[in-house]
């Protein structure tokens, strides 16, 4: 296969999204890790039920765009660690409702802060008119307006 010279990885829009998705998680994913043991999908669960509530695993997948097999995974751990709950749906048995449990709140909490923080530094290092527009071309190529379920 011959070299395309023309095309330069540098400027690919994929591999900078990644790769600055990949360096903005890292520190943030070891403080999780250290603190708490979680994965990243024990996380992005453990925040869908602390900001939204009561949720199933199919709308936890479905807003944090995670295959069910992932979050299925993660739902397990998080209860071995009683972080969570999970309550049968009355009317339909194969559907569970989850919660946090006063653990997993207080995890939560205390995550919650950290990454407040961490997103803070992380916008410090942008203009409020960079940050803007960089929030508004994220959103809009990630088809999200901005909504939790989008």
């Amino acid at each position: 296969m011959p070299s395309d010279s023309t095309f330069d990885l540098q400027a690919f829009l994929p591999y900078l999204l990644t790769q600055a998705a990949e360096r903005s998680s890292l520190e943030f994913h070891q403080v999780y890790k250290d603190r708490y043991g979680l994965l990243r999908t024990e996380w992005r669960v453990l925040f869908h039920l602390g900001l939204y509530g009561s949720m199933t695993a199919g709308a936890i997948g479905t807003a944090a765009q995670t295959h069910k097999t992932k979050i299925s995974r993660a739902v397990h751990r998080l209860a071995e660690k009683r972080y969570i709950t999970r309550n049968r749906d009355e009317k339909d048995r194969r559907v569970e409702h989850l919660d946090l449990t006063p653990r997993g709140r207080s995890v939560f909490n205390e995550l919650r802060g950290i990454a407040a923080d961490y997103d803070d530094a992380l916008n410090a290092q942008l203009s409020p008119q960079e940050l803007e527009v960089l929030r508004t071309a994220l959103r809009k190529l990630g088809g999200s307006d901005g909504g939790p379920f989008t």
